[in-house]
């Protein structure tokens, strides 16, 4: 059984492309989207994909209608191999009910691959080079060396609150004693809070 799956990415486009092309090709049934590709939360492609059978196809107008990105087509596409339904897009000429196709959708899943990789490298190359200049990763800190000095001082004034030097510096109490702390300071429990 062929079952078809088209997607429009906004109100005002026309989905009639490709309904057309899914009949001509003989789908049975034809589930329709009005949702860009970007959104997590497609019900209609669920159900689609709920639907299928083995020995089932999924047919496609273009590659793009089906997945958010290569990696998410990629793993869409495995999944129905898995279960034993083909895919097919028409505009690639991509159906994996034959070895030609099979093999090109093998290679749009190795570029996958190869991209990943690739950001993966780049993300530890830049992390590798920040850190050569000095620079951490992680949340910037929201009291300098010297301001946590000060409020050390501060907290000596046995009048003064931990709520009331949080206050001063514009953070919270528990900012302020993770600070301390960071900076090796006692966190002074006999002080009033």
């Amino acid at each position: 059984m062929h079952i078809g799956y088209a997607r429009v990415s906004t109100q005002d486009q026309r989905p009639e492309l490709q309904l057309d092309a899914l009949a001509a090709v003989g789908c049975e049934q034809v589930f329709q989207e009005k949702a860009s590709g970007k959104d997590k939360d497609r019900p209609e492609l669920d159900t689609c994909l709920k639907v299928l059978r083995q020995g089932d196809t999924l047919v496609v107008w273009r590659l793009d209608r089906l997945g958010r990105s290569l990696k998410d087509l990629v793993e869409i596409v495995h999944t129905l191999e898995a279960r034993g339904v083909s895919f097919q897009s028409l505009t690639e000429n991509i159906d994996t009910t034959n070895a030609g196709g099979k093999l090109i959708f093998h290679v749009f899943a190795a570029l996958a691959e190869f991209e990943r990789n690739l950001i993966r490298e780049r993300t530890v190359a830049g992390l590798v080079a920040a850190r050569a200049r000095g620079r951490m990763g992680g949340r910037r800190v929201k009291m300098s060396k010297t301001d946590v000095r000060k409020a050390a001082a501060m907290l000596h004034d046995p009048l003064m609150t931990k709520t009331e030097v949080a206050k001063h510096f514009g953070v919270t109490r528990v900012t302020l004693n993770l600070a301390l702390k960071r900076e090796g300071y006692p966190q002074n429990p006999a002080a009033p809070q």
